[in-house]
């Protein structure tokens, strides 16, 4: 027989989360934007690069070219 006290579904309450755990939760949040953030910078360098193919004799003009005679 069922006991009548047991949870037969609808919400369940949860434990706030300690200190602790949300210390972790924050700094891997902090870890997973850094990472991301990499991942979109290095996109975007690899997709403004110099091209791979060009004529050595010419100078590169590029959007981050500062020094055109290097």
């Amino acid at each position: 027989m069922r006991n009548s006290f047991a949870s037969r579904g609808g919400f369940i309450l949860t434990k706030t989360p300690s200190y602790r755990q949300q210390v972790a939760r924050r700094r891997f949040f902090v870890a997973a934007a850094v990472m991301g953030l990499a991942m979109v910078s290095g996109v975007i360098g690899s997709l403004t690069a110099r091209p791979q193919a060009f004529d050595p004799g010419r100078p590169y003009f590029g959007p981050s070219s500062y020094f055109p005679s290097e």
